[in-house]
């Protein structure tokens, strides 16, 4: 009888264990300029820290998230960024650089091919990437606007990633969401902005 229920016993554990174990350790990795460094605010404001504020929240302890984001980068270091950060060994990797390529008014082509060739070294080590588009004042000019625009869609096309349209979206010419200089949320806009792309960090792939 004994032996018996420790049989019962077993099967029990082996069936239920699956429903019980812990989810794999999932590594994030954010690789961006001052909007995602959050320039003028306190590290744990910047919204990659609130997203994983708001992931201990939900009760989601396997993902961790790393913020490689330095301040006035463009996308010209992303590659040997990356190849740095690899390392730590990432499952996924936020990529949001390109504002600054914008904003300076640099070479479209020259822009595409960096974010490009850091996808493709992404994807070679197995790392699932989503990509941030950004947009630029329409000051730039028509034609550049829409071809700045294009690059993030185009590549998101191309190696079929998760996309997120507008990095910005809700906050960018929001006075009241940014800080004096128009330009970088404040803390509230971070949280907009954590709120956005957390979506897509829970994704199944």
């Amino acid at each position: 009888m004994k032996r018996f229920f420790l049989i019962c016993a077993s099967f029990l554990f082996l069936l239920f264990t699956p429903l019980f174990s812990a989810e794999a350790p999932v590594r994030i990795l954010f690789l961006g300029d001052s909007l995602t460094a959050g320039l003028g605010v306190e590290p744990q404001e910047a919204y990659p820290s609130v997203i994983q504020d708001m992931l201990k929240e939900k009760k989601i302890t396997h993902i961790t998230l790393t913020n490689g984001s330095i301040s006035g980068s463009t996308s010209a270091g992303a590659v040997s960024r990356l190849k740095w950060f690899l390392r730590a060994k990432p499952d996924i990797l936020v990529l949001a650089l390109g504002a600054n390529d914008g904003l300076r008014g640099l070479s479209i082509e020259e822009m595409a091919k960096n974010l490009d060739n850091t996808i493709a070294l992404a994807k070679e080590n197995h790392i699932r990437v989503i990509l941030a588009g950004m947009e630029i004042p329409p000051n730039y000019g028509p034609e550049y606007t829409k071809a700045f625009r294009e690059v993030f869609r185009s590549l998101a096309r191309k190696h079929d990633l998760a996309f997120i349209p507008f990095l910005l979206k809700d906050v960018a010419g929001n006075p009241s969401l940014n800080q004096a200089d128009g330009i970088h949320p404040n803390a509230e806009g971070h949280r907009i902005i954590a709120a956005h792309v957390l979506p897509f960090i829970l994704e199944k792939p």
